[in-house]
């Protein structure tokens, strides 16, 4: 259908319809996936395996017996979730060549309702970043850098400059993930998140990034970061799409035991929906240092659209969340100082060829294969973990996230249904820009805005809301009641269908294989 002159279609319909194969589809996607190489989005793409699980989509249709909304569509999935005879790097040198031997559950749950497994997407080294360009594969760039938006907002000084030093980050850790639904070489993909890693690259990268509550999702085959916060999120192009997803991972999972025990009922989101007996909250605490005027500006656009449409608008505080980042760093890097400990050279992974002892073996298998950013935590947190610290800092940090996750309580608990909140300060950076800070000053700053809710354990959505004065993606972040996925989406839903986000362009020549991408051009598959 034509909408608004873009060309739009249904996937999910057209497959059904038989208007495109599921073979056919994931052809396409993989040559988009050759001609954007230079984006760096995938490490490493099973052309076979996704092929032959195409071929099965089709016979299945054909027989008119599909397995679902996802038979047939094309997904990539972050690197750092297990996937069996398929590489798991965690873009690290600890693990590459690394083949798991089982699928992680969300991994499984996709193939089991006919998903076609395109590839593994780049990432920060074990998911530690917020800019994914601290893996051994080099940084991922974002699309939005070769789009006409992009393009014709930036002056650059050469040409020569122009391709080489203009191009800007994904945001992270996921930021392959964001890129590769963002360039439309899969319709759906999933990160991970423990301080933002699916909503930082999903505001960036002007897609939908949602982080479920935590326990609602499986987390048995990801490859931990930080077990009490880290959870599967979800990459989309629209809020749809994120629904459909979530409603196929979600639920009980024996293998996890933080999973909720209740079965989960998927839920289809009102086409229409309605706000205007909700109570929205703002959270003055959100107006950090450092927040862009631009982004400030929208987030009180996007509060003045709630109030004319009825809803209650209310500031509120949160006022731990001031500490939330100190108390972060201190919980994320114990976590990370106990998960890495299995990295010993011993059972898996890269091995070093010192023997002159065990314990040097040890050693120098892990000084070659962790960057500095992993080794660097890993000594925080054996700091923060000695005896004579504990007390002081791991103790005192896990009373702080309790204070936080009382915050929320008491906010939700007053008759708050949603906070709105911006997801970053600002708008992506450019890649020469962004490396001229470490990777902990950067993600300090980056996550300021996202990882309270990783400590609460809420779910939270980032929903594509503009482009910036530059002509790059800026997003903003909803957080729900724990469990209230539905109500979120839904909200979600109204803002989407409010702010009517511009649709990528890109440019001709730098997309080599444009016949391919003018059918890629829709915006869901749901």
């Amino acid at each position: 259908a034509l909408e608004k002159g873009v060309w739009r279609f249904q996937v999910s319909a057209a497959l059904r319809e038989g208007h495109v194969s599921p073979r056919e589809l994931c052809q396409r996607c993989l040559a988009l996936i050759k001609s954007t190489r230079f984006l760096n989005a995938y490490i490493s793409v099973a052309e076979e395996t996704a092929l032959k699980q195409a071929e099965e989509s089709e016979k299945r249709y054909k027989r008119g017996q599909p397995l679902g909304i996802l038979d047939g569509i094309p997904v990539a999935v972050k690197d750092n979730f297990n996937t069996a005879g398929i590489e798991t790097t965690c873009a690290s040198n600890m693990l590459k060549g690394y083949i798991s031997p089982y699928n992680a559950t969300v991994v499984q749950k996709l193939l089991d309702q006919g998903a076609v497994l395109l590839g593994k997407t780049n990432l920060d080294e074990f998911a530690m970043g917020s800019g994914s360009t601290d893996g051994v594969f080099g940084p991922v760039r974002n699309p939005w850098s070769y789009s006409r938006q992009y393009k014709e907002k930036s002056v650059p000084k050469s040409h020569s400059e122009d391709e080489e030093s203009n191009w800007v980050i994904t945001g992270g850790s996921s930021g392959g993930s964001a890129a590769a639904v963002s360039s439309f070489t899969c319709f759906a993909a999933l990160g991970s998140d423990t301080g933002g890693s699916t909503r930082n690259p999903a505001a960036h990268c002007g897609v939908v990034g949602l982080k479920p509550t935590y326990g609602l999702i499986s987390r048995h085959g990801l490859i931990p970061l930080v077990n009490s916060m880290d959870v599967p999120g979800i990459l989309t192009r629209c809020v749809d799409d994120a629904a459909v997803v979530l409603g196929s991972l979600a639920g009980h999972d024996p293998k996890d035991s933080t999973t909720i025990q209740d079965n989960f009922k998927p839920f289809e989101l009102p086409d229409s929906p309605d706000v205007s007996k909700l109570s929205i909250g703002i959270p003055k605490e959100y107006q950090a240092p450092g927040l862009s005027s631009e982004i400030l500006a929208l987030w009180s656009k996007a509060a003045d659209l709630f109030k004319n449409a009825g809803a209650k608008v209310i500031e509120v505080s949160l006022p731990h969340t001031r500490y939330s980042i100190v108390c972060y760093h201190v919980l994320c890097t114990a976590e990370v100082a106990s998960n890495m400990a299995r990295f010993d050279g011993l059972e898996y992974g890269h091995r070093s060829e010192m023997n002159k002892s065990t314990e040097s073996m040890y050693a120098a298998t892990r000084r070659e294969g962790f960057n500095d950013v992993v080794r660097g935590r890993i000594l925080s947190g054996n700091y923060f973990l000695l005896k004579q610290n504990y007390e002081n800092y791991f103790i005192k940090a896990q009373k702080v996230r309790r204070l936080i996750a009382n915050d929320f309580l008491k906010v939700f608990g007053s008759g708050v249904d949603i906070l709105l909140t911006p997801t970053t300060l600002s708008d992506a950076a450019p890649y020469m820009e962004f490396i001229k800070e470490d990777n902990r000053t950067r993600s300090a700053q980056d996550d300021i805005l996202t990882q309270a809710a990783n400590m609460a354990g809420l779910p939270a959505i980032n929903v594509p809301t503009a482009l910036s004065e530059r002509g790059l993606p800026v997003g903003l972040q909803f957080i729900g009641r724990s469990f209230q996925e539905k109500q979120l989406l839904t909200v979600a839903k109204w803002f989407e269908k409010q702010v009517k986000f511009p649709m990528i362009q890109l440019e001709e020549g730098k997309w080599h294989n444009h016949d391919v991408f003018q059918h890629q051009k829709s915006a869901s598959f749901s």
